[in-house]
């Protein structure tokens, strides 16, 4: 019998890995079809995981899927409300894990503006994630936070040295004597 306890009833719809990175991705990446989340998944989810788990988060109430008008075939999924006050949560996860863990700076840097931004500015995120997923109005001007984050993703990325010339450089480290 499951406990009423809260943290358990919370691990029970969010406990397992692929469920809080594919929330990650429709919430910080804005992927919101199935191919997206696919193939963008830093981590290499499975079809079969992802197919599963975007139906269990659809059955849990912490995303929504309606049909593509673009596409019969297709679904666009959406952050819930329930998933929407899931912000401070992975904004403090994230801050947790940069001071625990060896983090590249593109993929930790949105976590680190959410640190720093405090609670003013996930009240922001959550206002524009109600106005582009639950349709809601947006009641300030200028770049959401949302973009904000890309862009420091993207910036924090141009810098980040590619894999090849990561390869590069340390195959001629390794070259000299």
């Amino acid at each position: 019998m499951r406990s009423g306890c809260p943290i358990n009833l919370t691990l029970e719809a969010l406990g397992d890995r692929w469920s809080l990175l594919v929330i990650r991705d429709v919430m910080f990446g804005n992927r919101r079809h199935f191919r997206e989340l696919l193939t963008r998944s830093e981590e290499g989810i499975a079809s079969n995981i992802l197919a599963d788990r975007l139906k269990r988060l659809t059955a849990a109430g912490l995303l929504s899927r309606a049909d593509d008008p673009t596409h019969e075939q297709k679904g666009i999924y959406s952050l819930t409300e329930r998933a929407i006050e899931l912000v401070p949560l992975l904004a403090q996860m994230g801050a947790w894990g940069r001071r625990h863990f060896p983090v590249t700076e593109e993929l930790s840097i949105r976590a680190q503006l959410l640190e720093e931004g405090g609670p003013a500015m996930w009240e922001r995120f959550m206002e524009d994630l109600r106005a582009l997923h639950l349709g809601a109005p947006r009641n300030r001007r200028g770049p959401t936070v949302l973009e904000q984050l890309t862009v420091a993703f993207e910036e924090a990325r141009a810098r980040a040295p590619s894999p090849a010339k990561a390869h590069t450089k340390t195959k001629t480290k390794r070259a000299r004597p």
